[in-house]
């Protein structure tokens, strides 16, 4: 029978439930279950393609094609699984559902009303989302963990709550479990920790139906004990379901917060889940990340030069796969956030100070990244650090629009094409080394972006990239854009150095670039973040990180092999056999 645990959120939204959420399903992975999850927005956008990052952080890519919320990503790279756009649940989703069909007549000239139409369609949707297969292994998962967005009491969310009101005794009491996190903030004035705000929104949900089984308590300092057994006392649960969640130096670390306050033995008991009680093995990988990440002793920094560079989470994804790769060469990672507009010499005008600091960080770091986006504004400031990578050898990595630039930047520079532009920034240029080469998806809503896994060839031996991927014929990567560089003009590139190794399989797209003679300049087509694990960083971008800490040469040399690199594929479904945990370290390099 399939167990359901349903994580809902009080006081304040982006309180950590994303992150709750993919832990617990780390801890019941690491005993051996096959777990799968679901993110529920109570949005009224169909999915979260239409968003600016400055509204939830970035959009995330699946192999299908979906553009979910960056938690799915969180889910992805915690539990090592694969998951589809339906394992993203909208209210416009479910509202489009039930519109369709009473257009169809499928309810037979009833009044069509939330309760029980809509909220029957988020439990049928959960019950059929919650079998599809996420591992490589095709098992139909035992657990689905379902994140419920927002703060319980949300008008939004209510269809939501009510519908888990009903889900809980159509699917019995023990195949149903609710995590409720809330905050427990600590005033300085004081500095006491406060139960209050956790009180209210457990008596909101209460009130609403669902009697929460675990509290998280998410809190700066470890909880009192007073405190605790005030809020099993006011809150109606015993001190051993109150949880406390502080902030940790890394959130590798929450995994194993959970696993040492008994969460384990708690679910086994609650949903009857037989759950091997032996210490587990994969949460030993855990622990060994989270210590080596607080022991690093040596730096490496990034310039990451964008346009949301205000908000941290518009490149989750990218910030997480240099931290994977930082992690695997054991530096500390410092990602330098550049505003790209800040380079560009009309704010040398304006605001000359922003203009240096900004050139100032850019010329300081080690390596440079220059993320994909959209729209015009800050490209040429980009394709000026890409100018300042080519020529000062500093290592570089462009990904999606950082590709399609540093095509751009050699095109005006070397080539002498100075009006050389994307036609998605000037249409008219004389020299459009970038042009819209839609994807036709015919019925599908926008239909012009090429969107999800695609595959990428490797066109010859001699190729960076190609020996990062372990010498790989092909790649298979997610894309979401919708311009390409120009293949008419490729010949004049690669005449100088300059050379498309990576194209898809008819040939037509240019999907990865390097160039000769500089010690690490590569742009990717696809976004190689989406796929990196916390123990298998993403080829391009542990390239870019062992280049900055100038040990990629030592690495190439030795013919790629650090160390084992499959110690995280343990299937999941099982916990790693013995033999393996003697290789668990994560690959490390010795020192040239």
């Amino acid at each position: 029978m399939m167990k359901y645990i349903l994580v809902t959120g009080g006081v304040i939204s982006g309180i950590g439930k994303g992150i709750i959420a993919s832990s617990v399903g780390t801890i019941l992975k690491s005993c051996g279950l096959h777990v799968t999850a679901i993110k529920i927005d109570p949005y009224i956008n169909i999915d979260a393609g239409t968003f600016s990052p400055y509204e939830h952080g970035e959009v995330f890519v699946l192999d299908d094609g979906g553009e979910v919320d960056l938690d799915l990503g969180n889910y992805e790279r915690f539990l090592d699984i694969r998951l589809t756009r339906d394992n993203n649940l909208t209210t416009g989703k479910i509202y489009q559902s039930v519109i369709n069909k009473e257009r169809r007549g499928d309810y037979l000239g009833k009044t069509v009303q939330v309760v029980p139409h809509i909220t029957d369609a988020i439990q049928e949707w959960v019950m059929k989302q919650a079998r599809v297969p996420v591992d490589d292994d095709d098992v139909e998962p035992q657990v689905c963990v379902i994140e419920l967005g927002g703060t319980v009491g949300d008008i939004e969310s209510m269809p939501f709550i009510e519908a888990f009101r009903q889900f809980q005794f159509k699917v019995k009491r023990e195949n149903f479990c609710n995590i409720h996190v809330s905050l427990i903030p600590q005033p300085s004035a004081t500095g006491e920790q406060k139960t209050k705000p956790t009180q209210n929104s457990v008596r909101e949900l209460r009130g609403l139906g669902l009697s929460p089984d675990l509290i998280m308590c998410r809190c700066a300092t470890a909880l009192e004990n007073s405190v605790k057994e005030k809020i099993s006392m006011f809150c109606h649960v015993e001190p051993e379901q109150v949880i406390c969640v502080h902030d940790v130096s890394s959130i590798y670390r929450v995994p194993l917060l959970l696993e040492d306050q008994g969460v384990v033995g708690y679910f086994s008991r609650r949903l009857n889940m037989p759950i091997e009680t032996r210490p587990r093995k994969m949460l030993t990988k855990w622990k060994e990340m989270s210590d080596r990440s607080d022991r690093l002793l040596e730096h490496c920094s990034i310039a990451l030069v964008g346009k949301y560079t205000k908000f941290s989470d518009s490149y989750a994804s990218v910030i997480k796969a240099l931290e994977h790769s930082a992690l695997a060469i054991s530096h500390k990672l410092e990602v330098k956030y550049i505003d790209s507009a800040d380079l560009e010499p009309a704010t040398l005008q304006e605001e000359p100070v922003r203009y240096h600091e900004a050139w100032q960080k850019l010329c300081s770091a080690d390596g440079i990244l220059v993320p994909g986006g959209f729209g015009i504004r800050g490209t040429e400031g980009k394709i000026h650090a890409i100018n300042w990578a080519r020529k000062q050898k500093k290592p570089f990595l462009g990904v999606c629009l950082g590709m399609q630039l540093a095509v751009c930047e050699f095109a005006r520079n070397i080539l002498g094409w100075n009006d050389a532009n994307s036609t998605e920034f000037n249409p008219e240029s004389k020299h459009p080394v970038v042009i819209d080469m839609p994807e036709h998806n015919p019925g599908q809503m926008g239909g012009t972006m090429r969107l999800g896994k695609r595959r990428t060839i490797f066109k010859t031996k001699n190729s960076v990239l190609r020996k990062l991927y372990e010498d790989a014929e092909y790649v298979d990567e997610r894309h979401r854009h919708r311009f390409e560089v120009n293949p008419e003009l490729k010949n004049h590139f690669e005449e100088k150095g300059f050379r498309f190794v990576g194209q898809d399989v008819e040939g037509e797209r240019m999907e990865v670039i390097e160039l000769d003679d500089h010690p690490y300049f590569v742009g990717v087509q696809y976004h190689p973040e989406f796929t990196s694990r916390p123990i298998k960083p993403s080829p391009p971008y542990f390239g870019l990180l062992l280049a900055a800490a100038g040990k990629l040469h030592g690495y190439l040399q030795k013919g790629c092999r650090l160390s084992p690199r499959d110690t995280y594929s343990d299937q999941s479904g099982t916990s790693t056999p013995d033999s393996e945990i003697s290789e668990l370290k994560l690959p490390s390099i010795s020192q040239e």
